[in-house]
């Protein structure tokens, strides 16, 4: 079952990824390429692995930047779900 997480799991989760933010029930980040087609092909890679995960971000694309919030809205906020999309997004920019 899936349940918002405690402060304390959130801010453990920020401390071992400061490229990420929380605001507003929401963790955040911003990722920006060399341009459009790179930006793209990463989009593509988090829509694949988003759809396999069954949990989808909130994202914007702008030329070279995406932006992606993540929030699990039928619960009102941040869960396990998002921490774990949000590091396996992470693992598609380190590799």
């Amino acid at each position: 079952m899936t349940y918002l997480l405690e402060q304390n799991q959130l801010d453990y989760f920020i401390e071992n990824n400061p490229s990420w933010i929380i605001d507003n029930k929401t963790i955040k980040r911003e990722f920006k390429f060399d341009n459009f087609i790179d930006a793209f092909g990463f989009m593509t890679k988090v829509a694949l692995l988003s759809e396999k995960m069954d949990h989808h971000p909130d994202w914007q694309n702008t030329y070279n930047k995406v932006k992606i919030n993540l929030t699990t809205h039928d619960k009102g906020g941040i869960t396990a779900n998002d921490i774990k999309l949000a590091e396996s997004i992470d693992k598609l920019i380190n590799t």
